[in-house]
């Protein structure tokens, strides 16, 4: 009776002390790895260890959804679902990155290939692992992050602007090269780049292979210079082959600029 009577009065400070640290799932964890623990014969820090790791998992796991839902991808896609069969020569380079170690470094991966070919999806996935550890990740299109860095331009606050996106680990500009930028575009996504060089990294996409990016700038210096700092600290993968929405459909290929290794070297 004594022994039922302690463990229940355990049981309510347990409530109360979760409740006060926040951590109401720590009750949960409390009550279901003591019977656990007593057969399997842990030791004190054993049972404290277990409890704890629970909490910090379900903590991580939480923020990872939270971040994820905030950086704005347009549809969820991870690494397990791409398909390697169709790209089977990025796959060894796509596994290393999916550690998450290339943000740590301030590393930036660079996608280039024809339409349709599955550059958003990798850079929705990686965004996603940046998300699962730790990192805060913002997704928009290249013509998108113009259009944010021309408001806070115009504002006044383009300093802070860039200071502020400088605190996410990763920042994702997907489809650069589908529309010309005018030059005050290309300068403004040229400090954008700037801000983040061996700071923090980006992953980018783009239908056009670097030798054909002077165009997109209008302005060849410009390209050069944001190419230099883009692929100082950058794995650059390159995905061929033909769109994989035209499958079944009886189209080979979609029009495109085609990406070669000699220009992902330039």
């Amino acid at each position: 009776m004594g022994t039922a009577k302690t463990t229940t009065e355990s049981v309510k400070q347990i409530h109360y002390l979760a409740a006060a640290l926040k951590a109401p799932r720590i009750t949960e964890a409390a009550a279901r790895l003591a019977d656990q623990g007593r057969d399997a014969g842990w030791t004190f820090e054993d049972y404290l260890a277990a409890v704890l790791e629970r909490e910090v998992s379900a903590r991580n796991a939480s923020g990872a959804e939270l971040r994820i839902r905030a950086a704005g991808f347009g549809a969820r896609k991870t690494i397990e679902d791409f398909d390697f069969d169709a790209q089977p020569a990025i796959r060894q380079q796509v596994g290393s990155l999916a550690s998450g170690g290339f943000l740590t470094e301030a590393r930036n991966v660079v996608l280039l290939g024809p339409p349709g070919t599955g550059k958003t999806h990798l850079a929705t996935a990686l965004g996603i692992v940046a998300a699962r550890h730790g990192h805060r990740v913002l997704f928009a299109t290249a013509t998108d992050w113009v259009t944010r860095l021309t408001e806070a331009h115009r504002q006044g606050r383009l300093p802070q602007e860039l200071a502020r996106l400088r605190r996410y680990g990763l920042i994702v500009v997907d489809e650069v090269g589908y529309l010309p930028f005018e030059q005050d575009a290309a300068n403004l996504f040229f400090q954008l780049v700037s801000s983040r060089y061996e700071h923090a990294s980006l992953v980018l996409t783009s239908n056009l292979p670097f030798s054909s990016w002077g165009g997109v700038f209008g302005d060849q210096a410009v390209a050069a210079a944001m190419i230099d700092r883009i692929v100082h600290h950058a794995d650059v993968l390159t995905l061929k082959g033909a769109s994989y929405r035209l499958r079944g459909r009886g189209i080979d290929s979609l029009p495109s600029i085609r990406t070669t290794t000699d220009d992902t070297e330039n």
